[in-house]
């Protein structure tokens, strides 16, 4: 049995492993982060355990919150807050090669569900100058197609009864920025780093509209001085495996029970719009800082998250575990790389074409990191939150234009045969989605239309009541365009599988020269 990683253990690392290059008993907590998962200690943890070691500001230590599971509390306390980040891809050989780092950004990690109050002093501490979040996109309970509040969401309802015990994200916040004001502390920057479009922006709108139910006046101090900046982060961090943890282990000579996996690639743009300043991020290997951060992340929502939803629904319903495996599958790679070289880039307008280039080709690399495994199952959750921003707001701007939207009409069309629950293989497999309830009861509902109508009439039938579903399509349900190439494509799907329907994609290209056409309703 190895000895556990903790403070003393620093000391004792190989000389191989980096390690916090500052006095960690020197470090005050000056961040609270919610959703303190893989994703966070992937990135923005790191990159201040970075900056903390450039600048000498020790005053932004990380108190992170875990919205419900006490497991990284459990497996973080006993080491101090400390954990291995491991960065792995393949070398020249082509053989995996790791780095190791142990991040010190972390000093303690409470667990909401446990102590909600603890959380709401925490935001409500003097100390607290950033309160960041990374709790996906279903941890906004919001409608993905308007960005509204839900307030028929459990949580946000509890939350209204119960200021003193909120659940929600949302209502965690509203209740620690009154306690804020009552106390007469400065106001604070509230950080999405999530994958939602103008995720500060929206992350603003659900906080004033909450705070409105709350306090007219406590709604007002929240307009006039907390601050929302707009970001994108750009990291691959697929789910720690047990693999994981004993590789780290025999590298570093100590247990860690929850080291962190990702690629060496990191791309986080952050609005430089602080309300109480910020640590010094931009260090070499961390963020830059813009005035305007939409066009990053309109660029990265098209051209890494959209590709990795289509390969990610596709390689499941292959039976494939994961995306580096349905990138190297000839069909799907393809197919993924005309989406996004053919209908992806040109909504992309102002960005040069060899830059486009340039990301597409990095990203499809990336992906194929044989080094990082990277779940499709993973990837493939919350669809429903995911799908409105990654694939339709793609659709509808080349719809506007007239243009063909085929392939991102197959990329739906592919959740929607994920939502099935089984594979080619006949693999069953659970749906993880904030909205799986609606969804299933939606497609029994289809169903029954696409048996009820003549056979000619099905697949159609089945796209019309899917896409009518106004929380994730919008009104897209109200476009025979968009409605006849999703019955099109789901039904290949279902009668030629996965393969099939992308070769009947690939002879439509051919057929018509370049890509196929779709007529404009």
């Amino acid at each position: 049995m190895l000895e556990r990683l903790n403070s003393e253990s620093l000391a004792h690392l190989p000389e191989d492993v980096e390690f916090p290059a500052y006095d960690r008993s020197r470090v005050t907590p000056g961040i609270v982060h919610l959703g303190i998962g893989a994703f966070h200690r992937g990135h923005q943890a790191a990159v201040t355990d970075l900056a903390m070691a450039a600048s000498g500001d020790l005053s932004w230590g990380i108190v992170g919150v875990s919205l419900r599971s006490p497991a990284t509390r459990d497996a973080l306390t006993p080491q101090d807050g400390l954990y291995t980040l491991a960065l792995r891809d393949a070398g020249p050989d082509g053989q995996p090669r790791e780095q190791l780092r142990v991040i010190g950004s972390v000093l303690r990690i409470v667990v909401a569900e446990e102590d909600p109050q603890a959380v709401l002093e925490r935001i409500a501490s003097a100390q607290t100058r950033i309160v960041s979040l990374t709790v996906t996109e279903k941890g906004y309970c919001h409608e993905p197609s308007t960005g509204h509040l839900c307030w028929d969401d459990p949580d946000i309802a509890h939350d209204l009864e119960q200021p003193d015990r909120p659940r929600s994200t949302i209502g965690m916040l509203v209740y620690g920025l009154e306690l804020r004001r009552e106390r007469s502390l400065p106001p604070v920057t509230l950080l999405s780093c999530d994958n939602l479009h103008a995720n500060g922006d929206t992350l603003r709108s659900l906080v004033l509209a909450f705070a409105l139910r709350v306090d007219v006046g406590l709604t007002a101090w929240i307009d006039q001085n907390c601050t929302f900046p707009n970001s994108m982060v750009d990291r691959i961090v697929p789910g720690t495996q047990d693999e994981d943890r004993a590789r780290v282990a025999d590298r570093l000579g100590f247990e860690d029970a929850w080291p962190v996996v990702g690629e060496p690639f990191l791309n986080w743009v952050i609005e430089d719009k602080f309300a109480a300043g910020r640590p010094a991020w931009d260090v070499p290997g961390g963020a830059s800082f813009v005035s305007n951060a939409s066009p990053y992340e309109r660029l990265k929502l098209r051209m890494v998250n959209a590709p990795h939803s289509a390969f990610a629904y596709l390689g499941s319903m292959l039976g494939l575990s994961t995306n580096s495996e349905a990138a190297a599958t000839p069909a799907l790679r393809r197919y993924v790389d005309d989406m996004m070289r053919l209908e992806l880039a040109p909504t992309l307008r102002g960005v040069p074409q060899s830059a486009l280039d340039e990301y597409r080709l990095r990203f499809l690399a990336r992906v194929a990191n044989p080094a990082l495994p990277h779940r499709t199952r993973q990837v493939a959750m919350d669809g429903s939150q995911k799908v409105p921003q990654r694939l339709l707001a793609a659709i509808r701007d080349r719809k506007q234009r007239g243009d063909d939207f085929s392939r991102l009409a197959m990329a739906v069309a592919a959740w929607l045969h994920y939502l099935r629950g089984y594979d080619e293989q006949g693999a069953a497999y659970s749906i993880q989605d904030p909205l799986a309830g609606a969804l299933a009861k939606l497609l029994a509902r289809a169903e029954v239309a696409a048996t009820a109508s003549a056979s000619s009439q099905a697949a159609h039938r089945r796209a019309m009541v899917v896409s009518g579903f106004r929380p994730v399509f919008g009104d897209l349900g109200k476009k025979p365009a968009f409605v006849e190439a999703l019955a099109l494509h789901w039904e290949r799907l279902r009668v030629l599988g996965v393969l099939g329907a992308l070769e009947a994609l690939e002879q439509d290209a051919a057929r018509e020269g370049s890509a196929q056409p779709v007529p404009v309703a």
